[in-house]
């Protein structure tokens, strides 16, 4: 049966108005699995495909409910270096893995749906300080609602890693359809954005371009998908193999592309032919949280999967302070000078005359770069501004 909030009656607009969207996304999935996939039914599914992304994007913003909504929220406030979201069915460890790693008590019980609500908890590793999150226990048809799943998948959506702790006993059956749950809600695990270039226009129709060949989009599919969303004038540049699920993603315009982490939990239940089995899982770190066992191989992963970097800061005439590092992220490529400065402040940076760096980024140590320079983990800085 569905569950509502106190706060919010089962028969209130905003519940009826989410029930009629969960009603036409059953409809449509139903049209689609009793379509048959052809190049002839390409456009109509693209068609059906491109519906179901812009009635999953209002599940995902919903349009604003006032107290009640903000009430029923299951975010905390972001802190630290990095934030890292448990996702997992009920019961299957996440609460003792967060006491263990970080020493927060996150209540533990042999029954399901323990906690209740999002435990935050944080450890210091590297130099890094990392907010977990252990979020409610999922269940199936999260993403449409079911069990206050919304909002336990947002706050997963504002993640910098996703850790999906799964029962090592049944983990193939709860990994895809969590799975499931996070793609429907707009997060992309282990995935890079397609590269494809989307620009909306006044006039001008649709202008396509392909750079390598396309086995499944063509202008036709592509018009057809745009059509559901009002779209007849935009320039679209391939330069990839994509797909329709891409191409409504880069309309939608409001994916998250997130790291994820599946952690086998309760090893000391199986046996070791079993175990080396299991680990073939991509992405896959086996644990035991009660036991606290290869803890080790998992932070060494967070930390591969974060892709953060340590700075170190060298005052003029001083030792470089390798106890409190800058921790800069390189998600996005490289790091730079400018961003090491603008991490400490905003300021520092229209001071900046150069900078010496020592470690492996610098030719020869120390070497005398300027802001565009790409740092390494464990490079020491010495900032030098201009004198005014």
């Amino acid at each position: 049966m569905e569950e509502f909030s106190p706060l919010q009656s089962p028969s209130s607009p905003s519940s009826l108005a989410m029930a009629d969207v969960i009603r036409k996304i059953e409809e449509i999935e139903y049209e689609m699995s009793k379509t048959q996939k052809n190049k002839a039914t390409s456009g109509h599914l693209g068609m059906l495909k491109a519906k179901l992304a812009k009635l999953r994007r209002e599940l995902i913003t919903p349009k604003s409910q006032g107290g009640a909504a903000a009430q029923e929220s299951f975010e905390v406030a972001k802190t630290g270096d990095a934030r890292i979201g448990f996702v997992g069915f009920p019961s299957v460890g996440k609460s003792t893995l967060l006491s263990n790693l970080a020493g927060v008590y996150s209540e533990v019980a042999a029954y399901e749906f323990t906690t209740l609500t999002t435990v935050p908890g944080c450890i210091k590793y590297k130099g890094a300080k990392i907010q977990l999150l252990d979020l409610p226990g999922i269940i199936e048809g999260a993403k449409d609602g079911k069990g206050r799943g919304r909002q336990v998948i947002a706050v997963a959506r504002t993640a910098h890693l996703i850790f999906i702790v799964l029962d090592v006993l049944k983990p193939l059956g709860h990994k895809k359809i969590l799975e499931n749950e996070l793609e429907g809600f707009g997060i992309r695990m282990n995935k890079q954005p397609p590269n494809i270039i989307f620009k909306r226009k006044d006039k001008g129709g649709l202008n396509v371009q392909t750079m390598v060949p396309q086995s499944e989009l063509d202008t036709d599919l592509i018009r057809e998908v745009l059509l559901e969303y009002r779209i007849s004038n935009a320039d679209i540049t391939l330069r990839c193999d994509a797909t329709v699920d891409e191409l409504i993603d880069m309309v939608e315009g409001n994916r998250n592309y997130i790291p994820c982490i599946y952690l086998l939990n309760k090893i000391d239940q199986i046996s070791i032919e079993e175990l080396d089995i299991i680990t073939k899982i991509p992405h896959c770190v086996p644990i035991s949280a009660h036991h606290k066992w290869n803890y080790d191989s998992l932070l060494e992963k967070m930390w591969d999967y974060l892709k953060l970097i340590r700075i170190y800061t060298k005052p003029k005439g001083q030792l470089p302070d390798y106890e409190q590092p800058v921790i800069l992220s390189i998600q996005s490529g490289k790091c730079t000078v400018e961003d090491f400065c603008n991490k400490i402040h905003r300021t520092i940076i229209n001071e900046l005359k150069y900078a010496m760096v020592w470690g492996t980024s610098a030719k020869f140590q120390p070497m005398r770069v300027g802001r565009d320079h790409i740092l390494a983990d464990e490079d020491v800085v010495q900032i030098v501004k201009t004198v005014k």
